[in-house]
């Protein structure tokens, strides 16, 4: 099949970075400069479309047909940008993503980096970042530049050849990258679910542009007024400093090293008059309720619609999908009764109303960011989540019996593992319900090898238990569950002799095997986790143990160390994505159309009348023939805004 490999240059008064590349390329003031391509093997050529240059007629034609592989390093930008400068919607069909086939490996999710790590001939150019600076952005109008707002080629000759040579640069690192990993194909299966989510980002989801506008409105002047009382009350010249609230506080014998929300709420307990009115304006005042809207609004387009919300394979460790732009992955809980009357206060600007009849302005305007997604007319939203994922797929891994029957039986896990661990009937609202709190601690604090550390992160000490209860817990949860105890060291075991023998390590549905200067782990699914350059090193504790090379928590290239439990998350987080991925194919080939998903949901706009909820929930409960044994289950709701039910 031949290959078309591209690399285009952009301009755009949008923020691609803020506003993603649907809103970039939706603007009428963007173009595609640059297009530089290649044919299999041969030389990269490149087109100055700015210059006043056309397309080659087979480049054309190769665009449009499915037989043509399209590659490029983020290729949505590519074919998102050329279906704008087409007038036409190019088919995810027949495009191939570098980045993906990248991250499928836990390579770093940029052309620049990856370049480095496999130490390519033809790194990208240095100078990139200001030639796209340059020509793709933008310029401040100055007396030197002629009172200018964009660079084109004629203002810099001498850059604008440098820029094409930035450009062809990039193709030839896309094809290095690409032939260096000619061994790792992205598998077919992953093909159709990346063609899927760009089916999904391509759709997008509908906003309500009249709430958003309005919810921000609302921030701005509760703030204003917040912020007006708390002049008043202090005298400061800025109440929102820190250092100045401190030194007022001091004054009026409140002594306060931190004002974090934790630290405050603590201060507000113990304080009256105008003390208290100044802790609590300070709570109002730091509360960001609209950031999220702000990010809407850059990235709704022209069709009212967000799009590119999620970002395939953005997880490179597990595969997960990231969240991109408004980052519905975090979206705030919703908790207050009356949503529909909250919306309809913001949307017809009733705030006083709002200030009235709820105690804390900031936290509905929180509360209703979700409700900002809206299904088209004559539709409605049907959303369907599978019923704790993780802790089913655990127990399936493990072999946790007396888990796999509560999950079966429609049991709830958090009263069964407190009934476990305590040896007591415990029942929700009942008998014994106080100990459904710390089996429900215990049950997200504790399955990846977490311990009294893990507890304490959860919150278990503000939820009322005591510091020498924790330790017990921790002990009495891993005692009833001796199976995933166990499962964590196995897991360790396998991957320590796949790399240390450099061998295959079968361990019950899963397959460790060292190939390539790689551990790949493969899942039930048949996909393939990877740890490059894995090594046995020593780890802080003196004990010899398992690293390999990744992206870390500063986002460098480094060596990270890895344990069973560890290992543990990865490979049931990245079985539950894969549910999720199956369960969304499936729905969509029965013609659903799907148009956001968080986690382990699913959020679908459905025609009204056409589907119920509960078909929905039955074909997102099938489980894959992989997947036999595995109790799976999805609840769901139909909704006129997106929420949680």
């Amino acid at each position: 099949m031949p290959i078309l490999s591209i690399d285009i240059e952009t301009y755009s008064d949008v923020d691609l970075t803020k506003c993603g590349v649907y809103a970039y390329s939706d603007s009428p003031n963007f173009e595609i400069l640059l297009f530089a391509y290649a044919f299999d093997e041969k030389p990269t050529q490149i087109v100055d479309l700015a210059c006043g240059e056309q397309l080659p007629e087979r480049v054309l034609a190769a665009l449009e047909d499915p037989a043509v592989t399209k590659a490029a390093f983020n290729a949505q930008f590519e074919r998102t940008c050329i279906s704008k400068y087409l007038g036409r919607k190019l088919s995810p069909e027949g495009w191939q993503c570098t980045a993906v086939q990248s991250a499928m490996l836990a390579l770093p999710l940029s052309l620049d980096n990856v370049g480095e790590v496999l130490n390519i001939q033809r790194k990208k150019l240095k100078e990139g970042a200001d030639l796209v600076r340059f020509f793709s952005m933008p310029c401040k109008p100055t007396k030197a530049n002629g009172g200018r707002i964009r660079n084109r080629p004629e203002d810099a000759p001498e850059k604008w050849e440098r820029f094409k040579t930035y450009c062809i640069r990039d193709v030839d690192a896309e094809r290095e990258i690409r032939q260096k990993l000619w061994k790792f194909p992205i598998p077919e299966s992953e093909m159709e679910l990346y063609r899927m989510d760009q089916e999904i980002n391509d759709r997008g989801i509908l906003v309500d542009q009249q709430l958003v506008e309005n919810a921000v409105l609302c921030d701005n002047q509760y703030r204003q007024m917040v912020t007006a009382r708390a002049y008043e009350l202090t005298g400061l010249s800025n109440p929102n400093s820190p250092a100045q609230i401190k030194g007022w506080l001091a004054e009026h014998g409140v002594e306060a090293e931190k004002l974090d929300k934790k630290t405050v709420k603590g201060l507000i307990s113990e304080t009256d008059g105008e003390v208290l009115e100044v802790l609590k304006l300070r709570l109002l005042m730091a509360k960001t309720s609209v950031k999220k809207y702000e990010a809407i609004e850059r990235s709704v387009c022209s069709d009212g619609r967000v799009h590119g919300l999620l970002q395939f394979y953005g997880a490179n460790r597990t595969g997960r999908w990231a969240g991109r732009l408004v980052q519905v992955q975090n979206l705030p809980q919703n908790h207050i009764p009356d949503l529909e009357l909250a919306r309809t206060l913001v949307k017809e600007q009733r705030f006083e109303d709002l200030d009235l009849l709820y105690d804390s302005t900031p936290e509905v305007l929180s509360e209703l960011i979700r409700t900002a997604f809206v299904p088209k007319p004559g539709c409605r939203f049907i959303v369907a989540d599978f019923s704790a994922i993780e802790a089913r797929v655990l127990a399936w891994f493990a072999g946790e019996q007396w888990r796999l029957d509560t999950f079966a039986e429609g049991g709830d896990i958090y009263c069964a593992s407190a009934s476990k661990m305590f040896g007591v009937p415990v029942v929700k609202h009942g008998v014994n319900g106080h100990l459904r709190q710390k089996g429900k601690i215990a049950e997200l604090a504790l399955g990846y090898g977490g311990a009294v550390g893990a507890l304490t992160s959860m919150g278990a000490l503000d939820m009322g238990i005591q510091e020498e209860e924790l330790q017990p817990l921790v002990s009495q949860w891993r005692n009833s569950n001796p199976h995933i105890t166990k499962f964590w060291w196995e897991v360790d075991a396998a991957a320590v002799k796949a790399v240390k023998e450099r061998t295959e390590v079968v361990l019950g549905n899963l397959c460790f095997t060292y190939r390539s200067g790689i551990l790949f782990v493969t899942l039930p699914s048949g996909r393939k986790l990877s740890y490059i350059k894995p090594r046995m090193t020593q780890n802080r504790f003196g004990r010899e143990s398992l690293s390999y090379e990744g992206v870390g928590e500063s986002k460098k290239w480094m060596r990270i160390e890895t344990y069973g439990p560890k290992l543990v998350e990865n490979i049931v987080q990245a079985t539950a994505r894969d549910l999720l991925a199956q369960a969304m194919l499936r729905l969509r080939n029965e013609g659903f159309e799907i148009v956001m998903h968080i986690h382990d949901e699913a959020v679908l706009e459905v025609p009204d009348g056409v589907s119920d909820v509960d078909e929905i929930c039955r074909i997102m409960s099938e489980a894959p023939d992989w997947a036999a044994g595995l109790p799976l289950r999805a609840d769901g709701y139909a909704c006129a805004f997106y929420k949680k039910n």
